[in-house]
């Protein structure tokens, strides 16, 4: 299972769609605080999140509060940057892995990078182009690392591979 982290992601539609990302593939979500929204019972029911009880969501009060708790997280982690010097087909995803993500508008903290620069990985993209959206990045390299551990419990084959006169 893959652990997704969101360092004080400030857009709620981001971090719905992430959520529905983690929903539909068995991650856990990690949302480190601040946060730009509100993440209650009430709040997530008004804005019809149907999928949110498929997800498994912790809240913490900064980085140090997530480390403290998930020790484990520091040994196997990889820093989502634009900054990234080594692009995301360099990492080697390991069942468990965490996949740390910044907010919108500044990413992750440069202390933070520069402690683990060797889990640092970008995604390529044009030069003219500041960075891809949060939920895309996010979604891109879940299903990059759930593809190198062979999609464990994903439905191996859609509803298609029923339909013999199709072929």
């Amino acid at each position: 299972m893959l652990n997704i982290v969101l360092v004080e992601p400030e857009i709620p539609m981001n971090t719905g769609n992430i959520a529905r990302t983690c929903a539909a593939t068995g991650a856990r979500l990690h949302l480190v605080e601040p946060l730009g929204f509100d993440v209650s019972d009430k709040a997530v029911k008004r804005a019809g999140l149907d999928y949110w009880h498929l997800v498994e969501v912790a809240v913490y009060k900064g980085l140090d509060d997530l480390f403290a708790r998930h020790p484990e997280a520091a040994d196997d982690c990889w820093l989502a940057t634009t900054k990234a010097p080594q692009d995301y087909t360099k990492a080697v995803f390991r069942d468990n892995c965490w996949l740390f993500f910044g907010k919108e508008t500044a990413g992750l903290p440069e202390a933070f990078r520069a402690a683990h620069y060797d889990r640092c990985i970008r995604l390529p993209i044009r030069a003219e182009a500041r960075s891809l959206n949060l939920a895309n990045s996010v979604a891109v390299l879940t299903f990059e690392a759930l593809r190198q551990l062979g999609f464990p419990g994903l439905l191996g084959a859609g509803e298609m591979a029923n339909y013999t006169e199709m072929r």
